[in-house]
């Protein structure tokens, strides 16, 4: 290194005598020296702004690796060597400068000490002291000039997060501060220089290979865009500097999962509420067989926790939003059962280990498939346990629109339905004096109160009804502050027929009402396909997450059900509500006949949904050719 060095430095030596038999002055002769360094290191130069601008251009690919298989480190730097080495990219190339920097330094040191004797150039700051502790706040300052504005216009650099921006800024400051400090005045001068003109260098070469031509900032935006939603996965749920108090029991279950080997049934429940999608066909695999049920939530306090305490052929496992990413990838089983659309197209993959997963959609609602859920959110299932056969009808014609394989459509059923029926008739009639009235507003943007609660509300009281006001929990925990305003505003009112209901833990108050009010929440289908009562929908715009559904002919049943089972209002014709509601109330007979064809015609297998599911399950696991016998 010393001969590198040594050999280096007569080479600058010359280039120094040559700068200053020019100028006559040796500060000066600085300047002109570290500007023809720039010149001659320009061809490097360029080899690192075209790596740089080359490593932009891979990170929309690169981001897409991070997210394919986000918590899989060795994967993603095994595809991320491969990547580099397809596209010739040199990860190290960008400590070249960094090299010749020092080298540069260390002879500059070596020319300054030796050829400048008594000079003011020569003296060391630290030492000296007085106004030449001026060189490191100089030094500083250059360097946090020259960090500002290569955050902006160095294309590898502004890329990078805020936070590794900071602290490239810090070191290099705190490099040249120390430098200005402990060095001589001319060494300190030759690094100030460097930093300025390397400002002017960058813009030079964005103007000679202008990286926008050569990268696709719109689709880095996207990938990076779509890997910080993965990042962000339960940040609202925890504090800085909290520690997750469950991180330890995730990372025991994620491992105890694993470990388990030829894994044939897993069911995937979001949260807690999940479950009674899935309990019907659950209590059926249990007395039906004695397969194995290995149930994933990403909910630490699901009540499948104590199910599982007095079953024990249901295995619990806690997997975090984040993690379960990684869990999905890696996925070792014959049967995944989910209730959670769009699988593939965002997060949650598919299993990269076993390609002949069959996975299970089950709804969570008793309604068409074709403008509520997004376009292609069932693409990546292979079976569909389907509500009834208008779900048939509607998921046969998307494939035949967008060219899709064939999936296997299974006529279940609706074991939610079962389940509040079974509740309702169950259900002590309770005689009251006024007649009651549900407002179960959905959450989604311009909903009930958001557009219209006070013009509803002026309609209802004082008319003889007990009117009870439901938000969605969704709308409770999204917008709190808002549904606090609306609580608040009524806070004095003194008529004693209004009430609010905050507590969810109960359905009793939405079936023991006479009518529901609602826009486009599922609340009133489930009430009025229960209880054969009518329900009363305000046309507030619709939630619309497909806008292709009008490609296909048949009309959604939310749309198509609203005068079947119920009638629409108008936002602007609010004022008559009394009088729908009593119209509605008398012809309530003629409603529940309606209802009750209704629920006959589009709800599959009542009463025997899980019984349907389960055999359908247990004859697969059966084909998919395990010695295990799974009759019990």
């Amino acid at each position: 290194m010393n001969s590198v060095i040594s050999i280096f430095s007569k080479l600058l030596e010359y280039i120094m005598t040559l700068c200053f038999n020019l100028l006559q002055n040796y500060t000066f002769a600085i300047i002109l020296f570290t500007l023809l360094t720039k010149v001659i290191l320009l061809p490097i130069s360029i080899w690192v702004h075209k790596n740089s601008i080359k490593m932009v251009g891979l990170m929309p690919e690169l981001n897409r690796i991070k997210i394919k298989y986000y918590g899989d480190g060795d994967t993603i730097a095994e595809e991320q060597h491969t990547l580099y080495k397809r596209e010739k990219y040199h990860p190290l190339a960008s400590i070249i400068p960094t090299l010749i920097q020092i080298i540069l330094l260390m002879a500059l040191i070596q020319i300054i000490n030796g050829n400048l004797g008594e000079s003011a150039l020569t003296l060391i700051p630290i030492e000296a002291k007085g106004l030449s502790l001026l060189m490191p706040i100089a030094a500083g300052l250059s360097a946090f000039i020259l960090s500002i504005v290569q955050d902006r216009i160095n294309p590898l650099q502004k890329e990078q997060s805020r936070l590794s921006q900071i602290m490239t800024m810090s070191i290099s400051v705190g490099i040249s501060l120390f430098l200005g400090a402990f060095v001589s005045i001319g060494v300190g001068l030759y690094w100030i220089c460097s930093n300025l003109f390397t400002i002017f260098q960058q813009l030079f070469l964005n103007a000679v290979i202008p990286p926008y031509k050569y990268i696709n900032y719109k689709e880095l935006e996207e990938s990076k865009k779509a890997l910080e939603e993965i990042n962000a996965l339960g940040a609202g749920q925890k504090k800085w500097f909290k520690k997750d108090p469950y991180r330890r029991r995730e990372k025991e279950d994620y491992k105890r999962f694993f470990s388990i080997a030829n894994k044939h049934l897993v069911f995937y429940s979001e949260k807690s509420g999940f479950y009674k999608y899935f309990e019907n066909i659950i209590i059926e695999l249990i007395r039906r067989s004695n397969i194995t049920i290995h149930y994933v939530t990403s909910d630490p306090n699901d009540q499948i926790f104590d199910i599982a305490k007095k079953q024990p052929r249901i295995k619990p496992y806690y997997i975090g939003e984040k993690r379960l990413i990684t869990l999905m990838m890696k996925m070792d089983a014959d049967m995944v059962v989910m209730t959670m659309p769009d699988l593939n197209q965002f997060h949650y993959k598919r299993s990269y280990i076993r390609k002949d997963i069959e996975y299970v959609y089950i709804f969570h609602y008793p309604l068409s498939t074709h403008m509520v859920l997004r376009k292609g959110a069932l693409d990546y299932y292979d079976t569909i346990f389907c509500v009834g056969d208008f779900q048939f009808n509607e998921i046969r014609e998307t494939e035949k629109l967008y060219n899709l394989p064939q999936k296997n459509l299974v006529s279940v059923g609706y074991g939610q339905l079962e389940k509040l029926y079974d509740s309702y008739s169950k259900m002590q009639s309770v005689k009251r004096e006024h007649k009651k009235v549900l407002i179960a507003p959905s959450w989604q943007p311009d909903n009930i109160l958001d557009s219209c609660i006070d013009e509803l509300l002026t309609a209802l009281l004082g008319k003889g009804y007990q009117v009870v006001v439901r938000p969605h929990p969704e709308y409770v925990k999204r917008y709190g502050s808002k549904m606090d305003a609306i609580v608040k505003r009524y806070s004095d009112y003194q008529g004693g027929d209004l009430s609010f209901e905050l507590d969810f833990t109960s359905n009793t108050s939405i079936f023991d009402s006479d009518v529901v009010i609602t826009d486009w929440s599922g609340t009133a289908y489930e009430f009025s396909f229960v209880t054969k009562k009518p329900s009363i929908f305000i046309n507030t715009p619709p939630k619309i997450n497909n806008p292709d559904y009008i490609k296909l002919s048949m009309e959604p049943l939310e749309i198509s059900l609203r005068d079947k089972i119920g009638i629409q209002v108008e936002t602007k014709n609010l004022s008559n509500m009394a009088e729908v509601i009593d119209k509605l109330i008398q012809s309530k007979d003629v409603y529940s006949r309606d209802i009750t064809s209704i629920v006959e015609r589009y709800i599959a297998n009542f009463g025997k949904s899980g019984e349907v599911g389960s055999k359908y399950i247990i004859s697969r696991l059966v084909e998919k050719g395990s010695k295990k016998s799974y009759v019990g």
